[in-house]
């Protein structure tokens, strides 16, 4: 199997593998394979090897269009969706809910219609409301790719995510993962735990009781999933990690009574040199992104050697590039 751009690329720009990704949308990673990850990862080698080169554009998706619906903040997620569909020569519609007629009171569903009869192959959307995008998957038809909904999936955070830790530590079964922070209402946790189950990762979940799910069947439902450990210890958590993961914290969690105060936060979960000496000599620190410097992590963490936060952002422009071919470039079964 080759996803390899050659030097001189033909009238796609791709050499396309002999696999396929036999789906249309890309809502989350709860029914990925593992040879369905292994393909994106081998599709995002080869956009790496085109983002490094002085033209960082192919005509791969040319003559495609691509729209990014946003009806939720974004910056990093946003940028490299845009930018991704740019190096791969697709037209691009960028929706500005805030100057739309969504103001004007027209529905989620009669939006995607514009977009669809605009030419929209593919709808990238961020939506507030977990299952928005399962809902647009149903009703048109375009494909579909969850750019993160609610508290329930982000599935292309979660496959750089997994990209960046297989680039620098190689084969990821057997690996030791932590993911602390806000677990109960993260879409990156969730995606994350199907994905590094897919994977034969090793997972622990670390978080005050308050912001662990209440049921992690529920939140996870799935028979299939290997052991998941549960902890509200950070330092049993990191005990051996080869890789951790910290979640943003948001600030409405201490407004509605979910903690008693940041600063009792950081002094249990923060992550410190102290506390990340506890880890596997060399563990990979991640986080998706914006940062609380002082509260999860230390801002000499943050930007320290064992830190892959700027590689996850730049791996993300090459995975979205290859979620966007895969789904768009007609490479998907029907």
């Amino acid at each position: 199997m080759t996803t390899a751009f050659s030097e001189h690329d033909n009238a796609s720009g791709f050499s396309s593998p002999s696999a396929t990704l036999r789906r249309r949308h890309i809502l989350d990673l709860d029914d990925f394979s593992k040879d369905e990850i292994e393909l994106v990862f081998k599709t995002g080698d080869a956009m790496l090897e085109v983002l490094g080169r002085k033209i960082k554009q192919v005509p791969t998706l040319r003559g495609k269009i691509i729209a990014n619906f946003f009806i939720e903040p974004s910056t990093r997620t946003r940028s490299s969706f845009e930018l991704a569909a740019k190096h791969l020569g697709a037209s691009t519609i960028s929706l500005d809910t805030a100057k739309s007629s969504m103001l004007k009171g027209e529905s989620f569903i009669n939006t995607l219609h514009t977009l669809q009869n605009l030419g929209a192959d593919t709808i990238v959307i961020r939506h507030p409301q977990a299952g928005a995008p399962y809902l647009a998957a149903r009703e048109i038809r375009s494909s579909i790719l969850n750019a993160g909904d609610g508290w329930h999936a982000h599935p292309s955070q979660s496959l750089l995510d997994l990209y960046t830790i297989r680039q620098c530590l190689g084969n990821l079964e057997g690996l030791k993962v932590t993911i602390v922070g806000d677990i109960k209402h993260s879409r990156v946790a969730r995606s994350n735990i199907w994905g590094m189950n897919a994977m034969g990762i090793k997972i622990t979940l670390c978080a005050p009781y308050t912001l662990l799910p209440r049921h992690l069947d529920g939140f996870v439902s799935n028979s299939h999933l290997a052991p998941i450990v549960v902890t509200t210890n950070m330092e049993e958590a990191l005990r051996g990690a080869d890789v951790i993961m910290l979640l943003r914290l948001q600030g409405e969690r201490q407004e509605s009574g979910l903690l008693p105060s940041i600063r009792e936060y950081v002094r249990l979960y923060q992550l410190t040199e102290q506390r990340l000496s506890l880890a596997k000599p060399g563990a990979l620190v991640l986080h998706p992104g914006p940062i609380n410097e002082d509260i999860e992590i230390t801002p000499e963490i943050a930007s320290g050697a064992q830190s892959v936060i700027d590689k996850q952002i730049s791996n993300g422009v090459a995975i979205r590039m290859a979620l966007l071919y895969l789904i768009t470039g007609g490479n998907h079964a029907e």
